[in-house]
């Protein structure tokens, strides 16, 4: 595996910093219309007001966009260590990585279900969001030290 390029052995770790900038800047962009009290475009035409305004957007008090800006932020940072200094890289800080995305994958497909069967709308936002986190806790699996499950 040392005979691959660089950038190839970590594609997981640079497509999870993309992601990761991708999905904080949805976060932000949905906490900085709400800070403002501007409505958001919905490409959907749905209801986006609807989803982030309602009782379930908000988690002991802390609005679920903060808490996916500190997530995708967190992402960022272990896997920008990881391409930068892999040396750094221990098992603990695998595992925080591998918790942190599992976590926001499974906290995602609840705010799905809430969307589909409890608000009965859609925000096209927070579905690309859900998809991020997916996403980025696909490649944080392939990204794990051979072995390590």
């Amino acid at each position: 595996m040392q005979n691959l390029p660089y950038f190839l052995v970590h594609l997981a770790d640079i497509a999870i910093v993309i992601l990761g900038l991708f999905g904080f800047s949805l976060a932000y962009y949905i906490y900085h219309k709400k800070h403002k009290k501007q409505p958001l475009v919905c490409p959907l035409q749905s209801k986006c007001e609807l989803v982030t305004h309602s009782d379930y957007s908000k988690i002991f008090g802390i609005p679920v966009e903060i808490l996916g800006m500190l997530y995708y932020a967190s992402a960022v940072t272990l896997h920008v260590v990881a391409l930068v200094a892999p040396a750094v890289i221990n098992f603990g800080m695998v595992c925080v990585s591998l918790v942190l995305s599992a976590t926001a994958f499974l906290f995602s497909l609840y705010l799905v279900s809430i969307q589909a069967f409890v608000i009965k709308q859609w925000c096209t936002w927070c579905l690309f969001s859900a998809g991020t986190c997916v996403f980025i806790f696909f490649f944080t699996y392939l990204s794990l030290p051979f072995g390590i499950i």
